[in-house]
C-alpha cells in the first residue's frame, strides 16, 4: 500500500482530532473504495490509544431509499448514526466518490428533502465531537478532475500531506485584515455584491476539520447582502453539475435565480425552506497548491484565488444565525477576473491578495 496514507492517517488522528488514549473514535467510511485510507486510519487510532468503530454508508444504499423509500421513511433521522455521533469523542469522516451521478436521475425534491435530513445530522455532529473528513481519491475523482488517475491521487496527497499549522500561520494576517473591516465587495465577471461582516467572526482553517484545507469563512449579516453574481464554476449537488449559475439579492434574499443547465433543480433547492435564500458562509481561498477545479467542494472552495457562498445554514462560530436544512457552497474564480474591496479598500486583486 502507497505509505502516504499513514502519513495522512497520523495527520487525521493526531493532529486533526488529537485522539487521546481511551477515547471514542468513529470512522465513517463511504464507499469500499476508501478502504486504503481507512485501513491507516484505524491502525493510527488503535495506535493512538483509542475504542475505534467503523461504519460504512455508500450511495448504493441511499439510491435505495430514494427510488423505493416514501416520504416519511426519506425524511427520518437515521437513528444508529446520531448514536454513533453521541458515543464518539472524536469522528473522521473519509468517503469516496464511485459514481459522481449516482443520484442524478432521482427526483430532486426527494433528493433535497432527504440532503436536508444528512445536513442536519452533520451539524448535529459537528456540535458534539471533534470531527475531520476528506474524500479520497478514485478513478471517479481523476476522470471528473480530468487528469489520470496516478496524477489524481498525486494531487491528492500534494494537497493533503502537509503542515497545516505551519502553512495556515501564512495566512493569519489576511484573516485578521478582513475581520478587522465590516464592509465587504466583490466585483468580477458579471457581479457586483455587497454585504456587511460587522459583528461577525472569520475562522482561520488549520486543518483540524478539513483535510485539505485552505480557507477562512465568516458569515454574513443575514439581510445585508446587495446585488449578483455569476458562479464561474458550476455549483454541484449530490454529484451532479448546476451550471451557470447566476443570483440576485435584495435585502439578503435571492430574488432571481438562473442555471444554464439545471433551472428546475436549483430552484427545487431554493425552496426547500426560507432560510436557504440567505446566504450562511462567505469563504475566501488560499491553498494556492489546489490549481484546478476538480469537481469536488472539499477542494474546490480551497483552491487560492476564489471565494464561495453558502446558501442556507450558518455556523454558530461565526455568529451567525441564518438557520436551514441546506449548507450549499459554490465557488467563483477571481484568478483571472475579480477584485475583493474592504470598507472600499482593495485586498484581493486578480486571485492574488493585497493584504
Amino acid at each position: 500500500m502507497d505509505p502516504r496514507y499513514d502519513q495522512l492517517a497520523d495527520i487525521l488522528v493526531n493532529y486533526s482530532v488529537a485522539v487521546k488514549p481511551g477515547e471514542n473514535l468513529l470512522i465513517a467510511m463511504g464507499e469500499p473504495e476508501a478502504m486504503p485510507l481507512v485501513s491507516a486510519t484505524y491502525r493510527a487510532g488503535i495506535r493512538a490509544g483509542a475504542n475505534v468503530e467503523v461504519a460504512f454508508s455508500s450511495t448504493e444504499f441511499q439510491y435505495d431509499l430514494l427510488k423505493y423509500g416514501s416520504d416519511e421513511q426519506i425524511s427520518v433521522t437515521p437513528a444508529v448514526t446520531k448514536w454513533g455521533v453521541e458515543w464518539a469523542d472524536a469522528w473522521i469522516g473519509l468517503s469516496a466518490v464511485k459514481n459522481p451521478y449516482a443520484l442524478a436521475g432521482l427526483p430532486a425534491e426527494r433528493r433535497a428533502r432527504r440532503s436536508a435530513v444528512l445536513t442536519q445530522l452533520a451539524f448535529y455532529r459537528v456540535e458534539q465531537t471533534r470531527w475531520v473528513g476528506t474524500r479520497v481519491p478514485t478513478e471517479a475523482f481523476a476522470q471528473s478532475a480530468s487528469m489520470p488517475y496516478r496524477e489524481a491521487v498525486d494531487f491528492f496527497f500534494n494537497a493533503t500531506i502537509q503542515d497545516w499549522p505551519a502553512v495556515s500561520a501564512r495566512w493569519d494576517r489576511a484573516c485578521d485584515v478582513f475581520q478587522a473591516h465590516d464592509q465587504v465587495r466583490l466585483v468580477g465577471r458579471d457581479t457586483d455584491l455587497t454585504f456587511a461582516t460587522g459583528g461577525r467572526t472569520y475562522v482561520q482553517c488549520r486543518g483540524e476539520n478539513n483535510i485539505p484545507d485552505g480557507e477562512f469563512f465568516t458569515a454574513p449579516v443575514e439581510t445585508s447582502v446587495e446585488g449578483h453574481i455569476k458562479f464561474d464554476f458550476p455549483g454541484l449537488y449530490q454529484g451532479q453539475p448546476i451550471d451557470g449559475i447566476r443570483l440576485t439579492f435584495k435585502e439578503g434574499r435571492v430574488v432571481q435565480a438562473t442555471s444554464e443547465t439545471a433551472q428546475d433543480v436549483l430552484e427545487q433547492l431554493l425552496n426547500v425552506d426560507a432560510g436557504v435564500r440567505y446566504v450562511g458562509e462567505f469563504g475566501v481561498g488560499w491553498n494556492y497548491g489546489i490549481d484546478r477545479f476538480v469537481y469536488e467542494t472539499l477542494f474546490d472552495e480551497k483552491m487560492g484565488g476564489t471565494i464561495h457562498l453558502a446558501l442556507g445554514q450558518a455556523y454558530k462560530t461565526n455568529n451567525g444565525v441564518n438557520e436551514s436544512a441546506i449548507h450549499w457552497d459554490i465557488v467563483k474564480d477571481l484568478r483571472t477576473q475579480g477584485e475583493i474591496y474592504l470598507d472600499g479598500e482593495k485586498a484581493l486583486e486578480n486571485g492574488k491578495f493585497l493584504v
